[in-house]
């Protein structure tokens, strides 16, 4: 299957151990092969527009924003349909992003439905609350989540189950 979307992602392996299972059930991304992460951009570019000029433009955003540590403190909602893990510091982030779409400013997060994007790592969502705060709470216990954060990923792929997001390029942050 072509790709028809791309996202750009900051994965977080050190989460894997204690969020992978969840979101195995909760979250559809899972099933798409993403790894647990905290979106900088999504959607990006549609993949037929990636060109090398726009991978120098991504290699400079990137390496704009200086490699840092975070963790993932404190379990939070989206009203009662998203749970997720809350990143400290948020800045970082919120720099990659603000990176990306002063060099991109036709991608747009989220198609910018949101006026504020809150940096997150999706636990689970659009299920029963009850699942929900099962996973909320066993997740909780395994908190603080520690992470070092050296790049920003490319994936392009397509929203539905079973097909396979892959990685375009790895960027490195300054």
């Amino acid at each position: 299957m072509e790709p028809t979307h791309s996202a750009l992602i900051v994965a977080v392996a050190e989460a894997e151990a204690v969020v992978g299972a969840h979101r195995d059930l909760l979250d559809e991304a899972a099933s798409w092969g993403v790894p647990a992460h905290i979106t900088v951009c999504f959607p990006f570019l549609p993949p037929a527009e990636i060109d090398e000029h726009v991978l120098a433009g991504l290699r400079q955003a990137a390496a704009g924003v200086p490699a840092f540590f975070c963790a993932l403190t404190e379990v939070r909602w989206f009203d009662e349909r998203v749970v997720w893990l809350a990143p400290d510091p948020p800045g970082p982030f919120q720099s990659l992003t603000a990176a990306v779409t002063a060099r991109f400013p036709a991608a747009r997060p989220y198609d910018g439905l949101y006026d504020e994007v809150v940096p997150h790592l999706t636990i689970g969502h659009d299920h029963p609350p009850a699942a929900l705060k099962g996973a909320a709470d066993a997740v909780g216990e395994h908190l603080p989540i520690h992470a070092r954060v050296t790049s920003m990923r490319l994936a392009v792929g397509s929203p539905v189950p079973g097909a396979s997001w892959l990685t375009l390029e790895e960027f490195a942050l300054g």
